[in-house]
């Protein structure tokens, strides 16, 4: 609260201790991280990864209780889905998953 009514600015290392970043690397490595998380982000199947994001994004707007309900709806819809199989076999086969996004 004090940063917001304050409007004093904070260093990318105080953001990261504070939480409001996840990582912090110097400028000229900034792009190359990006790709890398994005990189990895993709590998995932494009269904779940919508899904992850609505969870959290509609999270910020119901109760602790509200939202684990919400999370644990979307979790088991992912139960119908051609990725969650192909997820779990892959691990199961200790293999990369080849997702469909279906």
């Amino acid at each position: 609260m004090e940063m917001c009514l304050s409007g004093e600015r904070i260093s990318a290392e105080e953001a990261e201790k504070a939480g409001l970043v996840s990582k912090v690397f110097p400028p000229e490595e900034l792009v190359d991280e990006a790709i890398k998380l994005a990189d990895k982000i993709c590998r995932h199947s494009k269904l779940t990864v919508a899904i992850c994001k609505e969870a959290i994004n509609t999270s910020f707007e119901l109760t602790l209780k509200e939202g684990l309900h919400f999370e644990k709806r979307l979790f088991h819809a992912t139960f119908s889905t051609e990725d969650r199989k192909e997820g779990m076999t892959a691990f199961m086969d200790k293999r990369p998953a080849n997702f469909t996004d279906s």
